[in-house]
Parts: C-alpha cells; sequence; structure tokens
C-alpha cells in the first residue's frame, strides 16, 4: 500500500498544479472556484484510496487516479460524499455498539428519559438566541444507553475502529497554542479523523450569531465552508456526559458585548447590523450523544513553520433521512432550514428576491469533517486554517500556501 499511496501523492501534486478544470476558460475569472474544485479533486483521490483497503492493487489505483483526471467535479463531490458517508455509517455502528444495550438494537424496547437531559441548563448566550430546551416530547425519545463516562466511550471506540480523539496540551512551539487535538491510535489517509460539531448558520440568518457583525472577535471556533455555510462549535466545547437534547446551549460563557471605545465605523456597523432575536426564527432542538469522541475538531491547531498539515477539511451533507446515525453527528440547525436567495454586499448578506429552491430531493446538515492526507499515529491533528489575507492575522499564523489562501478568499 506504500507504493500505492506514493502513487496517489504524485497524482495529487500534479493534478493540483495542473487542475482540469483550469482549462476552461469560464473559471479562470473565478478562483475562489477553482481553489474548490481542486479540494474536491484532493478529497476524492484521498478517499478513494481509503475505500481501497489493504487489498489494493496497483490497476485500482491507477483507474481512481484517471478517474481524477476526468471526471467532472460534480461527480467527484458526489463520490467524496458517498466516501465519508460510507465511513460514517460504520463508526455509527461502533457507537451504538458500545452504547445501546442489546434490547435497544431490536427497537422494541421503549425509550426513556436521560437524567441528564432533564437537568436545568444554565441559559448562555447562544442559548438565548436559539430559544428553549425542546419539548417534553422531544426529550422522552431520549434512547436509553449504557451509562459509560466519556474516557471509557474513547477507548472502546479505539478498540473497535482504531483510533480516538484527545485533547491536552499542544506540542506547537508557541504561547498562544493552548490545546490541541491528537489522534490516539492508528488511521489511514483518506480516513474521517473528526467532526466539526457546533450550530450551522445559513447566510440568511448571519445576524443571529453571537456578536454579530465582528462575531470571530472572541470566539476562536467559527468556520466557514465554500457554500458560505457557518458552523460555531463554540458552544459545543468539549461535549458532554450523556446523550441528550441539545439546543446549541452549553456551559461555556459567551461573551457578547462591544469594547465601550468605539469609533464612529464601528457605531455604522451597530446601525447596520444589530443582532436579531433568535426565537424569531424558529427553535431547532435535536436527541445528540454528546459523549461522541470524533466531535473535537474545533481543537486542531494550525501547524508551525516547515510543518506540513495532516488534514484538511471536507464539505460533508449529512442525509437527515439517516435517523439512525443522527445521533452521532454533533450539529443543529439554526433557524427553520428554508434557503432564502442571499446576495452579498461589502461585509453584509442581504435577502434578495424570494426562498430558494437548492433542488436537494433530501434534507441535509451542511457539516464540516477532517480528512487525513497521510497516514496518522499518535499524532497532534494539524489543519491549514487558510486565514483570510485580507485581515490582520495573528502572530502566530505562518501560511502553508499564500497561492492557495488567495484563490480560497477572493
Amino acid at each position: 500500500m506504500a507504493f500505492l499511496f506514493q502513487k496517489f501523492q504524485e497524482a495529487v501534486k500534479t493534478l493540483a498544479k495542473n487542475p482540469m478544470f483550469a482549462k476552461n476558460p469560464m473559471f479562470a475569472r473565478d478562483p475562489r472556484q477553482l481553489q474548490f474544485e481542486t479540494d474536491i479533486n484532493r478529497l476524492f483521490l484521498y478517499t478513494s484510496y481509503n475505500c481501497l483497503g489493504g487489498d489494493a492493487e496497483e490497476s485500482d489505483a491507477e483507474e481512481i487516479i484517471q478517474m481524477a483526471s476526468n471526471a467532472s467535479v460534480a461527480e467527484q463531490q458526489k463520490q467524496v460524499q458517498e466516501n465519508v458517508h460510507s465511513q460514517l455509517k460504520s463508526f455509527c455502528k461502533f457507537m451504538d455498539e458500545i452504547l445501546l444495550p442489546d434490547v435497544i438494537k431490536t427497537n422494541t424496547a421503549p425509550a426513556v428519559d436521560s437524567p441528564v437531559a432533564s437537568k436545568v441548563h444554565h441559559r448562555s448566550g447562544l442559548s438565548f438566541a436559539v430559544g428553549g430546551s425542546g419539548s417534553t416530547e422531544r426529550r422522552s425519545a431520549i434512547t436509553e444507553t449504557r451509562p459509560l463516562k466519556c474516557i471509557e466511550v474513547s477507548q472502546r471506540l479505539k478498540d473497535l475502529m482504531g483510533y480516538t480523539l484527545a485533547v491536552k496540551p499542544s506540542k506547537i512551539p508557541h504561547k498562544d497554542a493552548g490545546q490541541g487535538l491528537f489522534i490516539d491510535g492508528e488511521a489511514q489517509v483518506g480516513t474521517v479523523v473528526a467532526l466539526y460539531p457546533g450550530v450551522i448558520y445559513s447566510p440568511s440568518y448571519y445576524r443571529y450569531i453571537p456578536g454579530y457583525p465582528r462575531v470571530d472577535a472572541q470566539n476562536p471556533y467559527l468556520i466557514t465552508r465554500y457554500d458560505a455555510t457557518v458552523i460555531n462549535a463554540q458552544p459545543w466545547g468539549a461535549g458532554g456526559n450523556a446523550r441528550e437534547v441539545w439546543d446549541g446551549s452549553s456551559a461555556m460563557d459567551i461573551n457578547c458585548t462591544m469594547q465601550n471605545n468605539e469609533r464612529a465605523s464601528d457605531r455604522v456597523w451597530k446601525v447596520l447590523s444589530k443582532p436579531l432575536e433568535g426565537r424569531q426564527a424558529g427553535n431547532n432542538v435535536d436527541v445528540l450523544e454528546r459523549r461522541n469522541p470524533l466531535a473535537l475538531a474545533h481543537f486542531a491547531n494550525h501547524p508551525a513553520k516547515g510543518i506540513d498539515p495532516n488534514v484538511m477539511i471536507c464539505p460533508y451533507d449529512f442525509p437527515l433521512t439517516e435517523k439512525n446515525m443522527r445521533a452521532y453527528i454533533p450539529n443543529i440547525l439554526f433557524g427553520r432550514g428554508e434557503e432564502a436567495n442571499m446576495r452579498r454586499f461589502g461585509s453584509f448578506w442581504f435577502k434578495w428576491g424570494g426562498v430558494g429552491n437548492s433542488g436537494l430531493q433530501v434534507p441535509v446538515l451542511k457539516t464540516i469533517v477532517l480528512v487525513a492526507t497521510r497516514a496518522l499515529c499518535d499524532e497532534e491533528v494539524l489543519l491549514n486554517y487558510r486565514l483570510s489575507n485580507l485581515k490582520r492575522r495573528p502572530a502566530w499564523y505562518v501560511p502553508v500556501d499564500e497561492e492557495e489562501e488567495r484563490r480560497r478568499w477572493s
């Protein structure tokens, strides 16, 4: 397999330098689209390589490389979704094996209330924005699970899957590195290593993000997909101690106040972009497994100078029809789920025209996972943050590839 992976790595480098869509002059005017398609191309190769397994032959690898050169971006994107979904389906089965009593697996046993879900939560800023903590009916639908602690769930997952995750002091030599994400065990290239948890905001609901418009001023746990979907992992924290109804609230304090010394431009921002009360936007809650050992992607650090990242971001649209998997997808959608046509003017997003229609036949959660770009073994998980070069970047940030960043944020 080492020889086959070397062929894949060479293909990744070649296609990245000379992507097939670069031949199309239509995309030459859209660097952002070009970078998106380059990323999908890489994800197609990595996740497809992972699907080959240990019995793969050279001809199999060559066929996938040929497909990466000839298949359309839409076809590759669809295959990436299928590859990721297949891995997550296996992960969810392992979690069921760990947490569900044998009698529950037959789906014949009655559901019971979770003692954790029924306790009163302290309301955080985001909890107030999202709304109530769920109906009695939703609470009574919580499946009974084994009373295992987070560390026990994590260790059993490692025994079944070969790896788990841990959060501990980062090894990056910088005073601001703080906590880092580490893989405990081994994962092959193309493996879904971690899930990015939290509350999902479409552009039509940006104004409900705590602290809007300066949402990232005191929140380092925000991430954006190419389609402008934002995920806020701050309220998820490090998870919880049981399967419970989760409405986006947590014990983590979210400071939404602005500084007193405001400039004239700050006052304009406030007038134009006063945050809205979230209760107007609907009240989404779901029963989620808060002991999810992989829901820690937001703790991954950016690599230090001279060190390459070992994972990359992969957009993953989770189909909400997969009811048996839902508890292990650590995200909730803010708002009622409709897709509005949005248009951007400068730093602001406005609704434009009527409600949009994505054409999707299946409702999805637009999430993010981290995919390994090489084999990992007992090491820190490092992600290229690709911070925008249009804003002042922190002192610790060292660009991995300036050209990629320019295209990503063009």
